[in-house]
């Protein structure tokens, strides 16, 4: 079955299930979509940390911060939390504020959030301090009967069933939802050209746009004209103008004009590109006929840790010798085979996984040391392994679409383990484009 090119131009060339996806659309109203998050650990009764509940409803993560930071007086830095969540949402999840009276909560008062203090602790709550998420989403607008929505759902669930859950592909999201680039950029840094990384970035253009901001972005690339591009880019694009006005100073430091940009946001072109080839190597394995809940010789392996979590610290090797002991620890739920997040200090699977792996690299013509990128150290990655499959068991109810009288909806509900993506299981539902699901 044919994916959308969006899902293409990422590295999901394909979908795990046969079965013909049920359509719809997702996110109608932010309450379509229910994040709550499962922490990692206990609250305590004492310590310099207040630990609240934070609610919100259709506010980005790192905005709400902004403008609980503002509205205690505090600065920003001492407000912790263990990941951002959708921003079309209704999500919940911990928040840690440091040396406050919990009595200073009760005189805030923004539209759509929420706070409650739950407690106290010795430290703050940090990125990464959660197991997972639950997920309640409701798929709306669905053009089919009953009968037969009922029998499509049935049979991916089977399907997913069988699998053991889905493919843990980096979702669309990870390189721009409307304009997925951001991998491209990280290419072009990874194989040196700094000038085609800024180029990509501030002037490719992409077809799901704004008419205005393509046509703002063809001419910058055509012409270079950087003065006429802060004329015309609207104001939401920042980076993109920050960057041509360090370009206007400084002409032709490309490199320079990512100094603009935080740090967090300059590592995360690498890490796209890394994405893109791990999705690659999931999709190189499916079409080998290979099993993603069932481990080959040659494979790499990792174990879980003590939130039964998948921990890719801990790797070993699959041989002729190990071979059925780690396929029963991976049937047990306790060890998951991995494919690579290629850097230049990878560990690489060998037998036929190395295989479909080396193929995918060379035909990038990409080294372990382009990932150094002597001449901007400050985003190089030495990769790292990640779990395949993503064990994940929807639940899921149709029902009458009260929004869109005549058509009907379907809630799923499902866990999933920090730093998976939810379209990712959605999308072997729906099979549709991409921007029905963002």
């Amino acid at each position: 079955m044919q994916v959308p090119e969006t899902e293409r131009i990422v590295g999901m060339e394909l979908y795990a299930t046969t079965a013909e996806g049920i359509g719809g659309m997702l996110r109608q109203e932010p309450e379509d979509f229910i994040v709550k998050e499962v922490s990692g650990w206990d609250v305590e009764n004492s310590g310099k940390y207040l630990i609240l509940e934070l609610t919100k409803k259709d506010w980005d993560t790192h905005h709400i911060i902004r403008d609980l930071s503002r509205a205690l007086g505090i600065s920003q830095k001492r407000i912790g939390f263990a990941g951002t969540k959708d921003k079309r949402a209704v999500t919940n999840q911990r928040i840690s504020i440091f040396d406050l009276p919990e009595a200073s909560i009760a005189n805030i008062h923004i539209k759509d959030v929420q706070l409650t203090p739950i407690g106290k602790h010795r430290r703050a709550v940090e990125l990464g301090d959660l197991q997972g998420n639950t997920f309640q989403i409701t798929i709306r607008n669905i053009d089919l009967d009953k009968n037969e929505l009922k029998q499509r759902m049935d049979e991916i669930t089977s399907e997913i069933n069988s699998i053991g859950g889905v493919p843990n592909f980096f979702g669309i999201q990870r390189f721009g939802a409307i304009r997925p680039v951001t991998h491209l950029v990280g290419e072009a840094l990874v194989r040196g050209s700094a000038e085609e990384a800024a180029m990509v970035y501030i002037a490719a253009s992409f077809r799901d746009e704004p008419e205005d901001t393509r046509i703002a972005r063809d001419e910058v690339r055509n012409t270079r004209n950087f003065a006429q591009g802060l004329r015309t880019f609207p104001p939401r694009l920042r980076y993109e103008r920050a960057m041509m006005h360090y370009l206007m100073e400084h002409p032709d430091d490309y490199k320079g004009s990512f100094s603009m940009l935080t740090e967090t946001m300059s590592r995360m072109f690498v890490h796209a590109f890394q994405s893109y080839i791990y999705n690659r190597v999931i999709c190189a394995r499916i079409q080998a006929g290979i099993p993603l809940n069932r481990a080959v010789e040659g494979d790499i392996v990792c174990f879980k840790n003590s939130d039964s979590l998948p921990d890719t610290s801990k790797t070993q090797r699959v041989n002729a010798v190990n071979l059925d002991g780690m396929n029963n620890l991976i049937k047990r739920g306790r060890a998951f085979v991995t494919a690579p997040l290629f850097g230049y200090d990878t560990e690489m699977a060998a037998g036929v996984p190395g295989e479909l792996e080396s193929t995918i690299i060379d035909e990038l013509k990409l080294k372990p040391e382009d990932f150094r990128l002597e001449e901007m150290p400050s985003m190089a990655s030495r990769g790292q392994r990640r779990e395949i499959l993503l064990n994940v068991q929807p639940r899921s109810e149709v029902l009458e679409d009260e929004l869109n009288i005549g058509k009907l909806k379907v809630v799923v509900d499902f866990f999933l383990p920090k730093g998976s993506y939810a379209t990712t299981v959605l999308r072997e539902y729906m099979k549709v484009d991409p921007l029905k699901m963002s």
